[in-house]
């Protein structure tokens, strides 16, 4: 994506994830502090574009402000899982049992206590 341009809108901003967002704001900034330098020194050609910096800059942080406050969600990255280890019956009976066995022991501790 160019930073300054008109392809750079708020729906396009929209669909990236707040990495790719906080990335694009780092090029701007910097972006910007060329321009500046370049202004300073005389060099810049077309001062538009210290102002579509900006404004490039604005509209990544309200994307940000409005995803931390809830008004916009952040798009839902694919990731994919693990494959789990494939188990053996007799280890999916020996986990079901722990709880059980958990359960009777409290039962009996609070039994206790009662006395």
């Amino acid at each position: 994506m160019a930073v300054g341009s008109k392809e750079l809108t708020a729906e396009k901003l929209d669909q990236l994830d707040s990495e790719h967002l906080l990335e694009e704001l780092k090029k701007a900034k910097e972006e910007l502090f060329n321009l500046r330098f370049q202004s300073a020194t005389g060099q810049l050609e077309s001062h538009g574009r210290l102002r579509s910096v900006k404004k490039d800059i604005a509209r990544i942080y309200t994307i940000l402000r409005e995803r931390e406050l809830g008004i916009r969600v952040e798009p839902v990255s694919v990731v994919e899982e693990p494959k789990a280890a494939k188990k053996s019956k007799k280890a999916d009976a020996a986990a079901e049992a722990k709880p059980a066995a958990a359960e009777a022991t409290e039962a009996e501790a609070t039994e206790e206590a009662a006395k």
